[in-house]
């Protein structure tokens, strides 16, 4: 239950001390609105798509649970669904989008988390962002994927990778800027993470599934 001051924006322990930060996590509800009615659209409200959604969802709450009490058990509930919409993503898109085999999509979103705990052993770097490099380079290799096979919308990963690049940027120099715009930079992070979520889901959605990927 200790309170965690991490972040520009909060300056105490109270409950709302990170209004910013906590609003714009309407962002991530945006995001899975516009998902779940492109899905609806589409007429491809799969298993999969829907868990993304859901994923897309918990990730709102947590982050507001946490710019709203900012102590240790809500900081779970920020990290954990970020982690698992990462690695649903991951096998998702190995399997209904590559084509791979079951062996071959656990054995790459294994690696991902094996590199994705790997990095959280440096929290003092990049303001605690390194743990958000492999996401970057999962997204550059499955964007570059998709454009080389020319899927549907083919810059949308890599679009997505670029994004991504950019929401950490806004996440390492939080702290930083501090000094000189004490709303700091994170309430950003949200923002541009959202967009990266929203690309992500539509990727799965306009990439036709291959056969036998079930």
């Amino acid at each position: 239950m200790a309170n965690l001051d991490i972040y520009c924006e909060r300056l105490g322990p109270e409950l709302f001390a990170e209004p910013v930060n906590a609003l714009t996590n309407a962002a991530f509800f945006v995001a899975a609105w516009m998902l779940w009615r492109r899905s609806r659209r589409q007429n491809a409200r799969s298993a999969e798509v829907v868990l993304l959604i859901a994923l897309v969802v918990a990730i709102g709450i947590g982050s507001s649970l946490f710019h709203t009490f900012a102590n240790t058990w809500a900081r779970v509930f920020d990290e954990l669904p970020i982690l698992l919409f990462q690695l649903a993503f991951i096998w998702f898109y190995a399997r209904r989008v590559i084509g791979w085999r079951v062996g071959a999509a656990t054995a790459l979103t294994l690696a991902f988390l094996a590199a994705a705990l790997y990095s959280r052993q440096f929290p003092a770097l990049l303001n605690e962002s390194l743990i958000y490099l492999p996401a970057i380079g999962a997204l550059l290799t499955l964007g570059l994927y998709h454009w080389l096979t020319r899927k549907f919308a083919p810059f949308l990963l890599i679009s997505a990778a670029g994004v991504l690049v950019l929401a950490v940027f806004l996440r390492t120099i939080d702290a930083a800027v501090c000094p000189q715009f004490p709303l700091g930079t994170h309430f950003l992070w949200h923002l541009t993470v959202a967009l990266v979520l929203y690309l992500c889901g539509l990727a799965l959605l306009v990439s036709p599934q291959k056969p036998g990927a079930q």
